[in-house]
Order: C-alpha cells, then structure tokens, then sequence
C-alpha cells in the first residue's frame, strides 16, 4: 500500500531525491469523525494493491562486482559495480520504437543542454527508433510548472512527476482524468513482455498505484532509501586517537570533546539534527519526517511530535551546542557552508543524505585536505540497544503516460520505457547515460567519462522517464568509496523496519498542509538552544488543538478503511 508527509530532500543529487518520501496533500472531505469519502483520495486496499503491481523478475544478464545482499523487512543493498563491464551485454533485442514522436517533461538540477542539433539527443532516439522531444524544466521550480498545464490540460505526452509535487495536483483524482491506466498493460505477468520493467522490484511499483489502478513508471527504485546518515572525517579522529565505533549518543559526546578545539578553529560537530528532525530520529527512535505516525501499546496513533523520542532529541541537541561541540555557523542555522566546512576539516561529524558519499566528494574533499577521508557511523541507537531505521518508498518520483495516448502509443512507450530500464553494465545503458562511444564518451580507467562535447549536451533527462534499478558504481575514480560505502548499506539493511502506512498513497486534506510549518520554527529553536524545551511542548500542545487531532482521526478513518500498509 501507499502514504504520505513532508519529506526533507536534502541535496539533489539522483541519490538525494531517492531519500525523498512521497508527500500527497489534496483535498478529501470528511466525515463528522474525520474519515475520508472522496472516492478518488489515491488510497488503496491491499487486495487490489496486489491485483495491480507488475510481476518481479530478475535480471542476470550483468553480474556486479558486489551482490546484493537481502536485509530485513524487504529492505536489500544496491548492486554495486567497480568498473563497466568490458562487453556490455544487450538487454533488448528487435525494433524498440514505431516511429512515433512525442514530446516529454522532466525536471533538471543543472545546466538545461541545447534541444537543436543535439548530437546526445540524437543518437539515443535513433536508439529508440522513435523521437522524444526532451523538454527538461528548472527542477527547483518544477512545482510551480505543474499545476497551470493540469489546470489547462496541455499536458505533454510523457510527463515525470515527482512525488513531493502532488500537494498542488489534487493528485489522487487527477491521475484518474489525466493519465493512462497502466494496470492492463504491466499487472502481473503483462510486465513481462518488458523485461527490464520487469526487474524492477515489487516495491518500486508501490506508490505508482492509485485508486486501486497502477498509473506510475518508477524512477530511480530502490529498496535500501533511508533519509541519511552520521559522516565523520575518518582521517582526523584516527590522528586523534579517537574510536568511530559509536554504540550511543554518550560515544558521540565523547568526539564532541576530543574533536572540538574552538581556539584551532575546529569544532567536532555541524548541525546534527537535520530539517524538522530528518537525521536524528533515528537514533532516539521516534518517527521520521516521511512516515510520522505510530501505534502506542494500546493501538492509538501517535505523531513523532508527540513522541519522547524528538524530546530527547531536541534536549540532547541543544546540550551539545551548549558544551560549545557544535560549529558556530551550524548554531547560527547556516547550511549553506557546511560541506565546505565538513571538506576543510572545521567539523568532524555531519549529517547528510545518502547522496553527499561518492567519488565527486572525495575528489573536493581531497582538494581541502589531502587527507581526506569521509566514513559513515554505522547504525546506533541513543542508549545503545539495537537500533532501528526507517525504509523509505522504494521510488519517490514516477513517470506518467497521457491518457488522450492511443492503446498502440502507449505500447511504443512502454517499449520505449523498457529499453531506457536497462540495467546499469548494459550497451543500452551506456547509450541512454553517455551516448555515443568517442563523441560523448571514452572508457577511462574502466569506466566511462565524458568528453567535453557529451558535458555540454548530455544531461539526466531520458532517465527521469525510465530507468532501472539504482546502482552503487564509481564516481571520479574514488574505487575505495564505493566499496566502502557498498559495506555500510549492507550492514544497515539488516535494521529496516517498515513505517506506518509504508507506501500508501494517502491523500491529506488541504487544511493540514501548513500544521507542520510553526513546528519546524520552534525545532530549530529549541534544537539551536535559543528556547526552552517548554516552547516545545507548548507547541505540541498548540498543534493538537489546531488540528492535529483532527488529523489522527483522519488517519484513524484511512487504518479502519485500507490498513496500516504492513
């Protein structure tokens, strides 16, 4: 099943966005108990959940140089490849297109490459055998684009959507006038006709159903999302002499000590909590900002606001600025420096999504300090037992179809989507992500790097319509990154726990859209220690009573009527 609340995207890299949980607000009515009755909300039953999803098959035909390894509560690592493989093996065979020509619209975090004469462009289309006008728009306002062309009803034939758009769409009803139904062309074994489609795993497919019908071509799936982790500069506190092997929060008080010198311009901490508490409840184990319900012993639904465990958090925060542990740019709430102040060795220890670990960061890392080595604390839990972390939506932006597409279109995109799915180490894969051998790419040290034409021309715009399953692989020859950072995932997955209402898309009425926002301000208050913990609970208190009880029982309404999603 599906669910829905603010996610905290963090950086926007591809692995950024796969942090990100789907949010859907839209306006439902209720009942005098809070229950929703708009037939179209986006909810739906297990049963027909299950009648929806596309069959899983997997795909052997490229081997990575690290396996995935299976985790707890369907939670598993990404492959993760060392080098491309020198014979890239074909996954689809025969004419993939019709000939057809459709225009598309994806978001770009980046330089939008010429549309005209574009030689990438190009050779991917004559790969299709089809012609996808690409019309990437500026991601970080791609939110705004949206709702003018659903109101006007000039959307493209080919559309990404991510999920933390959908507040402004009225999704859940929209998707049913908007929208191609997929269900009778992937449900089951349909989907495996597309075999690449068909390697991406049950939970990718999740939240692209809606009403009971599957409406959403997942992007950049995974089933090892959390929101972040705890870095740390491996190198400073080996010349400290100082343990990474943290177990609780008092092991991290203990670097905040050894690692803080205020006179030497280091300090051991930056900003440790994370926007509305993204990072930190993990360890004092309270709901993270995508799922933020839970049951207490007697089965009432209790929001993370109300939990102990972002009290803790927030007390425990705001000691460490008071022990003067903590980065005075990071107490002042400035983010906009910390990866340079993490890269320059003025902290220690940050928190940061999952994307902030790769070869490009070491490579800038490397450029501040030669030494440079950035590691993950493994899982722990703020009194050392066994800690927990919540998975996140095994994709968290779908493409859509347009429902005016004729039965033979939509079989040509779909075709189309399956060849863009191709595996990371396959000849299709290398054509949609580097284009063409010599112009756009040369193979160096094993894997491919862009010549200066494919910079200028090739930009993550085909794979915001399909592609497969996310994959670890190396980034500016950083091959030590990759295994290290393969290491970690595979010992985190075995602490994945699935949130309430994992994957359901609940659609929130409007009036609780903004309830969080005065929330977030006394957070970062009271995490900063410039108010009390007092303020808190005060505005828990405040939050209750303008609306928050009223939004438990609308959750309340959607446990009775779909479940829980687990």
């Amino acid at each position: 099943m599906q669910s829905g609340a603010t996610p905290d995207t963090g950086g926007l890299s591809r692995r950024g966005l796969l942090t990100s949980i789907a949010v859907i607000a839209a306006v439902p009515l209720l009942d005098a108990c809070g229950s929703p009755k708009e037939k179209n909300s986006g909810t739906t039953t297990e049963n027909d959940l299950t009648k929806a999803l596309p069959a899983y098959v997997a795909n052997d035909l490229v081997k990575p140089d690290i396996p995935v390894v299976a985790g707890a509560n369907g939670a598993s690592t990404d492959p993760a490849f060392l080098a491309y493989p020198a014979n890239p093996p074909r996954t689809v065979t025969g004419a993939v297109g019709a000939g057809g020509t459709y225009v598309t619209m994806t978001p770009l975090w980046g330089a939008i490459p010429p549309s005209s004469g574009n030689a990438y462009y190009d050779a991917v289309n004559k790969s299709l055998g089809a012609t996808l006008k690409m019309q990437p728009a500026d991601g970080n306002t791609y939110a705004d684009l949206l709702p003018p062309l659903f109101a006007a009803d000039k959307l493209p034939d080919w559309i990404d959507i991510p999920s933390w758009t959908t507040s402004k769409l009225n999704f859940g009803e929209a998707v049913r006038t908007k929208f191609a139904d997929l269900t009778p062309y992937l449900a089951g074994d349909k989907v495996k006709q597309y075999p690449n489609l068909a390697a991406l795993s049950t939970n990718a497919w999740v939240a692209g159903v809606w009403n009971g019908k599957l409406y959403g071509l997942p992007i950049y799936s995974s089933n090892a999302v959390i929101a972040g982790m705890y870095y740390y500069r491996k190198d400073l506190l080996d010349k400290a002499g100082v343990s990474a092997d943290v177990k609780s929060v008092a092991d991290l008080e203990a670097i905040g000590k050894a690692l803080t010198n205020a006179t030497a311009g280091q300090w051991a901490f930056d900003d440790l909590f994370g926007n509305d508490g993204a990072y930190i409840y993990q360890i004092f184990g309270f709901p993270g900002t995508g799922y933020p319900w839970a049951q207490d012993s007697g089965g009432k639904l209790v929001h993370r606001y109300e939990s102990e465990g972002i009290v803790e958090a927030l007390n425990w925060h705001a000691k460490m600025v008071k022990a003067g542990y903590m980065h005075p740019d990071a107490v002042a709430n400035n983010s906009q420096n910390a990866k340079q102040r993490f890269w320059s060795g003025k902290v220690a220890v940050c928190a940061d999504g999952t994307g902030a670990w790769n070869g490009d960061d070491a490579k800038s890392g490397s450029a501040a300090a030669p030494t440079y080595n950035r590691q993950a604390f493994k899982l722990f839990s703020a009194k050392g037992d066994k800690p927990t972390v919540q998975l996140g939506n095994g994709a968290s932006m779908y493409s859509y179809l347009n429902k005016k597409l004729s039965d033979g279109q939509i079989k040509e995109l779909l075709a189309i989507a399956n060849y863009l799915a191709a595996p990371y180490g396959s000849a299709e894969w290398l054509t949609v992500n580097f284009g063409t051998p010599g112009t756009h790419h040369n193979m160096t040290a094993g894997n491919p790097l862009l010549t200066e034409q494919g910079s200028k021309e090739i930009a993550t715009t085909y794979q915001f319509l399909a592609c497969p399953a996310s994959a670890s692989t190396v980034q500016s020859g950083a091959v030590q990154v990759t295994k290290d950072a393969a290491a970690w995932q595979a010992d985190m997955v075995k602490y994945a726990v699935k949130p309430l209402f994992y994957g359901m898309n609940v659609t929130e009425p409007a009036q609780f859209g903004s309830l969080g926002l005065p929330m977030i301000d006394t957070i970062t208050d009271v995490k900063l220690g410039r108010k009390p913990i007092s303020a808190w609970t005060d505005a828990v208190t405040n939050w209750r009573k303008q609306g928050g009880d009223d939004l438990r029982k609308f959750y309340d309404g959607i446990r009775e009527k779909f479940g829980t999603g687990k």
